[in-house]
């Protein structure tokens, strides 16, 4: 027998706020005085996503949280069916025509299965975690999630996607602490990863070395476990400037220019020249709601999709955009809520790596945007533009109402807390 949902009236409010603020702000950034190609109608078509997406997340809450955990394996099989088909026959859309991620039949763009993949790894990996009876201890422990994210992974990655790559990393991290394993073993699977980035410089990458090995020997894992990760390590740190090499010209560039953006002021530099001179001009205030100049002349790159952070900052300034981080926050702050009174582990990890994916791409286009971190071209959610986006957060927020709804207690009984 279903239960009956009790809508957690708090969460659903709150993305409502955020898509209505967001369909506020497409709508002005298609405002242009410029003679060039942007989308005026893009805020109609994300008011019929938006129509969509309560659709489905009004579908989706009916659900019992126990069929959600059934649907995981074909959900996530379907998702890497759908990944390969667009390594086949994918294309690319707008400033990432480069890309193959969109599915296209018949010349008709049908979305992007990559915001599936996000949904049904997060299932994947609640499935697998929860059904441990204790947190993760060692490496092994973590071979099979860890196959799990890396396949999606790898298909993302070669797209090329970097900014949903990022996302699937988040989240398998994300998940990971939720699932109660330690911090230093946490810092043991991120090592790779942070060799890589510190081998540009010796020094740094030497001192990160020798911090690594007592963190091994304090850690003790098996002797096969400690050997691979040093080794891993080391081949990182050797690998890198052959990756480098190997990395083509604007890719380079990119990195480069999130340096020193003034490198290449016209060309890779260009976007994030545009969106700090946008943000810095809104002040405390704004130019006000539609008055934006950079938005205006169309300077901002993509400023429906994944510079709609800039739109907001130049028109509604500090205050603006202290109100859309404020009602993330609260946002995040009830999703965390929802998986500290889920019922059981598989329910609260699916709370808690939904969470993860909406806090990367939160962190990472508000970071872009101010040149705090690379340009991945990763969108903002409920507020950028794009029918796929709008209907995976939606799709988000209907499984999150249901966990919710099956949870302990009422809603609003408990207080914060990371119990679980």
């Amino acid at each position: 027998m279903i239960k009956r949902v009790v809508a957690d009236y708090p969460l659903a409010l709150l993305a409502l706020l955020l898509t209505a603020y967001g369909v506020a702000m497409v709508y002005s950034a298609g405002q242009t005085d410029a003679q060039v190609v942007v989308d005026m109608n893009a805020w109609q078509r994300q008011l019929m996503w938006l129509g969509a997406g309560l659709v489905m997340a009004y579908v989706v809450s009916r659900a019992s949280v126990r069929f959600l955990e059934w649907v995981a394996v074909p959900a996530y099989t379907l998702s890497i069916v759908l990944l390969l088909i667009t390594l086949a026959f994918g294309t690319g859309a707008g400033t990432a025509k480069s890309m193959s991620g969109w599915l296209t039949i018949g010349g008709v763009r049908l979305g992007q299965p990559s915001e599936l993949a996000k949904i049904a790894v997060v299932l994947m990996l609640a499935r697998l975690f929860a059904g441990r009876r204790e947190a993760p201890k060692s490496l092994v422990d973590l071979i099979v999630p860890a196959v799990a994210v890396l396949v999606p992974w790898l298909l993302v990655m070669a797209q090329p996607d970097l900014g949903t790559g990022m996302v699937f990393v988040g989240i398998f991290f994300g998940m990971m602490f939720w699932a109660g394993t330690s911090w230093p073993l946490l810092l043991l699977v991120a090592s790779p990863a942070v060799s890589l980035i510190l081998a540009f410089s010796t020094g740094l990458w030497g001192a990160w070395f020798l911090l690594l090995v007592a963190l091994v020997l304090w850690f003790k894992p098996y002797v096969v476990e400690g050997v691979v990760l040093i080794v891993a390590n080391v081949v990182m740190g050797v690998a890198a400037p052959v990756l480098w090499d190997n990395l083509k010209p604007h890719q380079q560039s990119r990195i480069l220019v999130f340096i020193d953006p003034q490198q290449d002021p016209q060309r890779t530099g260009y976007h994030v020249i545009q969106s700090q001179i946008a943000i810095g001009s809104g002040g405390l205030t704004g130019r006000g709601y539609l008055e934006g100049t950079q938005k205006q002349g169309a300077f901002l790159p993509a400023q429906t999709t994944d510079f709609i952070f800039a739109v907001l900052g130049e028109e509604l300034g500090f205050l603006g955009v202290s109100a859309a981080l404020t009602l993330f926050l609260f946002l995040f702050l009830r999703v965390i809520r929802v998986a500290a009174r889920a019922n059981d582990g598989f329910s609260s990890l699916v709370a808690f790596g939904l969470l993860a994916s909406w806090f990367v791409h939160v962190v990472v286009n508000v970071g872009m945007t101010l040149n705090l971190m690379p340009i991945t071209g990763i969108p903002l959610p409920f507020f950028s533009y794009g029918g796929s986006f709008m209907l995976s957060c939606w799709l988000a927020v209907g499984i999150l109402v249901r966990v919710s709804a099956e949870g302990r207690g009422e809603a609003d009984a408990l207080p914060i807390g990371l119990r679980r």
